[in-house]
């Protein structure tokens, strides 16, 4: 289980800007991460999500967040799918690094690794001091939910800030309660 341990360290080659550059999980340390592997380049679910992604990158930036996607995937096949335009099935430009995974020793690391090669939708939420939180593994042909993503950092960052625990469906700025019965008991006592 990756879940609540120290998240499987790498460094690799990435897919930023337009540019190949060396970056290592530890380069984040301090900050949250998503970690998100998608099976492979010039598909067709996988585009969508990247994208969706690349265009919530904001909001993840708001919440001290860095998105990392990684594929088993060469860095070349990396910038040649980012360049293409959206409307011809690429990424036109994404606000996140992609990373090579062509020893598909990171997707083997993850847990995500199918026999065939290519990575299951995996997303990792890790903390800032490097440890995962939460991990989200779909089949190939169902993408994911950035905003679930996104709300599972702020619940979270939430909890770790307040020593609070957050129930089903928690946003940001909902109740949260304390991890013992009587801040249960007076959680429970708002709702209808």
């Amino acid at each position: 289980m990756i879940v609540s341990q120290q998240a499987p360290a790498f460094t690799a080659q990435a897919a930023v800007g337009g540019q190949i550059k060396t970056l290592s999980l530890s380069d984040y340390l301090g900050r949250w991460v998503v970690l998100v592997f998608y099976p492979l380049d010039f598909t067709f679910v996988c585009p969508t999500e990247l994208v969706a992604f690349s265009d919530a990158a904001d909001r993840f930036g708001a919440a001290d967040t860095q998105l990392l996607g990684v594929s088993v995937d060469s860095v070349y096949s990396h910038l040649a799918w980012d360049a293409q335009p959206r409307n011809k099935g690429g990424l036109g430009g994404l606000k996140y690094p992609l990373v090579e995974d062509l020893s598909k020793s990171i997707a083997r690391s993850y847990g995500v690794l199918m026999d065939d090669g290519k990575a299951l939708r995996g997303a990792f939420i890790i903390d800032d001091k490097g440890v995962v939180q939460a991990a989200l593994i779909n089949n190939l042909d169902v993408g994911r939910s950035v905003d679930e993503a996104l709300r599972l950092v702020q619940a979270y960052q939430h909890a770790a800030k307040h020593g609070s625990v957050c129930p089903a469906n928690w946003q940001p700025g909902a109740k949260d309660m304390n991890a013992d019965p009587e801040g249960a008991k007076a959680y429970f006592s708002t709702l209808k």
